[in-house]
């Protein structure tokens, strides 16, 4: 065993994410694309553990930086100030959808957690 490794499951590591975040939450930290497993406390501990690949379902918006726009399964999603949308011009890279979402809706749908 390599003497260097510090996590087993890197998948799911602790990270600092900020004070007031719930679990289940996408999020980036940096540019790294994270859903957040536990919460943090208003004040206090703001390390939350983060699963950084995967299969979640999430809340996807059918929009981009132009307004509505739909999102087909293979498209590459993105985090976008506090939601997953296909927005390139104003998201960080989040992942791929899985499945569609229609053209201005919103919808919870599988996404793949990284590229």
């Amino acid at each position: 065993m390599a003497t260097n490794e510090v996590y087993k499951q890197a998948d799911q590591i602790p990270l600092v994410v900020g004070a007031s975040v719930a679990a289940r939450t996408p999020m980036c930290v940096g540019d790294l694309p994270v859903h957040t497993l536990t919460a943090t406390g208003a004040t206090g501990t703001t390390t939350a553990t983060c699963q950084t690949r995967g299969v979640i379902r999430a809340e996807v918006v059918g929009a981009d930086g132009s307004g509505n726009a739909a999102v087909t399964a293979g498209d590459i999603i993105y985090f976008d100030t506090d939601e997953l949308n296909v927005d390139s011009a104003n998201g960080v890279r989040w992942g791929y959808a899985l499945e569609d979402v229609a053209s201005g809706d919103t919808s919870t749908i599988l996404v793949k957690i990284g590229y």
